[in-house]
């Protein structure tokens, strides 16, 4: 795995010297590297513990259930306001790194704590989220509609409030609603195959390009 790690690192074009310096900091706390989504992976026994990520203007630690740490230095972030789990701890150069350096470790063993522990996160459910008030309109106007909604399963419905609720602008959110108008009638959820070629069903998986 530690190859595959490597030629992650070496295809960063900004930020490779930043990601070695992180991942040789987790190595160092005996957490197991892999790669998941296409990014380095850090887990403890199996359990997803923080994942490196590269963006545009940083490249940061995101730890999988960082709403559940003390955070008593308050150097975690929250990466979108539909975020519930996951805290991020962005860096842009070498220098906040090493001054955070024992800050970081002390916040991973206290991560690596929480899983041994068997701490879960309370998600809020779909319901608690509440619907757009473009939603509730496409609900008034179409009772078939509403309820297809709302049998489909918690997770699917919450993967298009989180969509819907997203854009900025209501135009938008009424064009992604109708959008996904027929796939929800169908009760797919937003990632689910609807082609019926993918092999990783009931997700999509890219199929549909090829056909």
């Amino acid at each position: 795995m530690g190859a595959r790690v490597d030629k992650y690192i070496s295809k960063q074009k900004s930020w490779s010297r930043e990601i070695t310096h992180i991942r040789n900091l987790l190595l160092d706390c005996g957490l197991e590297e892999t790669l998941k989504w296409r990014q380095p992976c850090y887990t403890f026994k199996g359990k997803n513990i923080l994942i490196i990520g590269s963006f545009k203007d940083f490249c940061c630690l995101s730890f999988f259930k960082g709403v559940l740490l003390k955070d008593a230095e308050g150097i975690l972030k929250q990466q979108g306001e539909n975020t519930q789990s996951a805290r991020i701890v962005p860096f842009t150069n070498m220098s906040e790194i090493m001054r955070l350096k024992p800050i970081i470790k002390a916040y991973v063993f206290e991560a690596i704590e929480i899983e041994k522990s068997g701490l879960k996160v309370e998600y809020r459910q779909p319901n608690e989220m509440g619907f757009p008030e473009e939603l509730e309109r496409a609900f008034q106007k179409d009772a078939d509609f509403e309820f297809a909604f709302k049998n489909l399963t918690p997770g699917r419905q919450k993967g298009y409030l989180l969509f819907i609720s997203g854009a900025k602008q209501s135009a938008t959110r009424v064009s992604r609603i109708e959008k996904h108008r027929s796939r929800i009638m169908a009760g797919k959820g937003i990632h689910d195959c609807v082609c019926g070629h993918s092999q990783k069903m009931p997700s999509c998986d890219g199929s549909h390009k090829y056909i």
